[in-house]
């Protein structure tokens, strides 16, 4: 954007308004034009000067944070970056959020607040700048339909370099979809996954989300899916009609056992600036699978995942790539495209379709 980033800060808590605001306004390129300690209040700050980005909280008098953003996405779709707590209830509560079109969450702790968001302030800025290039009102899911049954380290320091596609991986029938999204992406696996059949080939999931949101969030998926979806553990086998979500905060790899695939979740070090890594997945996946995996990058800013898709096309698999007409942010699937790795690029509402293909191939 040439010019700045014009955010609003709604939260009742004086303490974070102060040092959000701060932060933000650290950047040169983000103007904070208001704070609002509830959503009345920044209703009517919003008639005479909207933001580009607003950064709400969920736990508000007068009006809860969920009601004025579903507000906002009926009336003129804003990007809102949440900040909410890590609890249980607060987590359920940011994914309702997310489902209702938020662009992304930022966790904060009940205790020790103010130190925690000046240690958080880079996250903060790139939240909201992320936030600033992404389009909340493209929600296809609706029109998905579903298919009848047939300064960040390099990933090098999690998994060496991918076998060439021509090196032996041993012999299996065995298939696996490998799926990466950040950005947006909690609304796209929800359209993707709930038009899947049961017989789908086993996937596995990187979904850029903060540590305690993932297994509330595969609990949702798994409420709406034909396909079984939870939150992976290690040693989990990759199976027909199961999707395994990577767990916040801990990177996921497949393996193979035998003839067999299975997850192994371990910690290390951030890569591309997220942990899980979308990177690490595909590496792992066009290390042990080869040509029997499809990898799908969807919407996300940032380019986790490009790299990895690359090796996972040149390892022999099928790749697709999400179009920008219905990306929320075309960031990564841009990169992985650009660098190659993506074989065909297809909108959000061919998704499935393109995992069906792979079924029936």
């Amino acid at each position: 954007m040439s010019r700045k980033i014009r955010v609003l800060v709604v939260d009742d808590s004086a303490v974070v308004r102060q040092v959000v605001t701060q932060t933000l306004s650290s950047d040169p390129g983000i103007e904070v034009i208001g704070a609002a300690l509830d959503p009345v209040f920044a209703l009517e700050k919003m008639k005479t000067n909207w933001p580009d980005v607003i950064v709400l909280d969920l736990e508000m008098p007068r009006m809860d944070g969920l009601t004025f953003l579903r507000r906002i996405m009926a009336e003129r779709p804003t990007p809102v970056v949440i900040c909410s707590s890590l609890a249980e209830k607060g987590a359920q509560v940011a994914l309702d959020a997310l489902a209702a079109g938020a662009v992304s969450i930022i966790t904060k702790p009940k205790v020790g607040l103010k130190s925690f968001l000046d240690g958080a302030a880079n996250d903060i800025i790139q939240a909201v700048k992320a936030a600033a290039h992404s389009r909340p009102g493209r929600r296809a899911s609706a029109a998905v339909a579903s298919l009848s049954p047939s300064p960040s380290l390099s990933a090098d320091v999690i998994l060496p370099a991918a076998h060439n596609a021509s090196a032996p991986l041993g012999r299996t029938t065995d298939r696996l979809v490998a799926i990466g999204t950040s950005t947006g992406g909690t609304q796209a696996l929800e359209a993707v996954l709930t038009a899947l059949p049961v017989d789908t080939p086993g996937v596995v999931v990187v979904q850029h989300m903060p540590e305690k949101f993932t297994a509330m969030f595969a609990q949702r998926l798994n409420s709406l899916c034909k396909i079984e979806v939870r939150e992976a553990r290690s040693g989990d086998r990759v199976l027909p009609g199961l999707a395994l979500i990577a767990p916040g905060g801990r990177h996921m790899m497949v393996k193979r056992n035998g003839a067999q695939y299975v997850v192994d979740v371990v910690d290390g070090p951030l890569v591309n600036r997220h942990k899980p890594s979308v990177d690490v997945l595909f590496r792992s996946v066009a290390k042990c699978a080869g040509h029997n995996a499809l990898g799908i990058i969807m919407t996300g800013m940032g380019d986790d995942g490009a790299r990895g898709l690359k090796e996972m096309r040149d390892a022999g698999a099928h790749t697709l790539a999400e179009d920008e007409s219905t990306c929320v942010v075309f960031g990564m699937p841009k990169e992985a495209i650009r660098l190659g790795g993506a074989a065909e690029v297809l909108p959000l509402t061919r998704m499935a379709e393109g995992i069906g293909r792979f079924t029936r191939s």
